[in-house]
């Protein structure tokens, strides 16, 4: 089955940049796919991880954390909207951050960031190694959005909710027609 993998902290701000889609070809043989530009790939044919993630990490201009999942955590991502039925207000962001470790305990939720005031960021839910939130958009947001990491005890890495869905719809695709 493929995989997902997240770059921790690369292609934000202009620090740790590089080219996914050159990452992707050069990883050919893994059948990898790139999507999006802060280092997103589904990964079709990863044989042994421990082989794949020495390659993948040993082609990047600089070192980082590799969040890998298996695929199928994505797709049960789809069974029910972590976000609820109304949409988002037009200055509201949903994303999803994936914990570099999975946790059996998770914090009491919802959480909003600051804790008193106008929130910036609210996490709303959480299954598995997926935590799912809220923020606005606003220069203080990036500070916030690092406290994930001391909520849950474990680094994150965050993507926007249209990454997953297009990681899903890319899985989906190719699931369906293989099938």
């Amino acid at each position: 089955m493929a995989v997902v993998v997240f770059l921790r902290g690369v292609n934000v701000g202009g620090h740790r940049r590089f080219r996914p889609s050159l990452l992707a070809s050069e990883l050919r043989d893994y059948d990898v796919v790139n999507v999006g530009a802060a280092g997103t790939f589904v990964v079709w044919k990863p044989g042994p991880l421990a082989k794949f993630r020495t390659e993948l990490l040993k082609k990047l201009p600089f070192d980082t954390e590799a969040v890998i999942c298996d695929a199928r955590d994505l797709l049960r991502l789809t069974t029910g909207n972590p976000f609820g039925a109304e949409p988002p207000a037009p200055d509201v962001v949903r994303f999803v951050s994936i914990l570099v470790k999975g946790r059996r305990v998770h914090p009491s939720l919802p959480i909003t960031l600051p804790p008193d005031g106008e929130w910036l960021v609210r996490l709303v839910g959480a299954k598995g190694r997926f935590v799912f939130g809220e923020y606005r958009r606003d220069m203080k947001t990036i500070r916030y959005l690092g406290e994930i990491d001391k909520a849950f005890g474990t680094k994150a890495t965050t993507r926007n909710w249209n990454t997953i869905m297009a990681l899903i719809r890319n899985l989906q695709s190719r699931s369906s027609a293989g099938s």
